[in-house]
């Protein structure tokens, strides 16, 4: 029973046995990955300088390699290395966020027009998630109170909204 749960939480995060294989980087990579540590090794006491990152305590960084995820999730807080020309990062912030939603004129059940405001709070609560399936979490959570809060005061009456 595990190992079917395990399987389908497998499948709803994108990841299967055959995505395990596509990881590789391939012989260019590999390649560049070597040049990389040379040039690091040639320019040492300066390279440390762009290759050291720090993550704070409420932050995680989330690497890519040639533009695939870095294996073992998101990094932090701590010190971190990030190869020049082959690795990029992206801090993600894990603290609670709040956002306004602006007035939004609803229509209720009862054909009355209604202006109605909110604040949203929000966690991330998976950095590697955050970064990899959304473009901008912070817009996309903004957007959806938006949607959510037209939708759901538009099919109520005004009693039920000022009650």
């Amino acid at each position: 029973m595990n190992g079917r749960m395990r399987k389908e939480e497998e499948a709803m995060m994108g990841h299967d046995d055959s995505s395990v294989a596509s990881t590789s980087i391939g012989i260019f990579g590999y390649i560049l990955f070597g040049i990389s540590w040379v040039m690091v090794g040639i320019t040492l006491p300066f390279s440390l300088c762009v290759i050291l990152k720090v993550v704070q305590e409420y932050e995680r960084a989330v690497i890519f390699r040639l533009g695939r995820l870095l294996p073992g999730g998101a990094k932090g807080p701590g010190i971190f290395f990030v190869l020049p020309c082959i690795e990029t990062y992206q801090k993600v912030d894990l603290r609670t966020i709040t956002l306004d939603v602006p007035p939004q004129e609803v229509l209720t059940r009862d054909s009355v027009t209604v202006s109605v405001d909110a604040v949203v709070y929000y966690r991330v609560s998976n950095a590697t998630i955050s970064v990899a399936n959304v473009e901008n979490a912070h817009h996309s959570t903004r957007l959806l109170a938006q949607t959510t809060l037209r939708n759901i005061l538009g099919t109520k009456n005004l009693h039920e909204i000022l009650s």
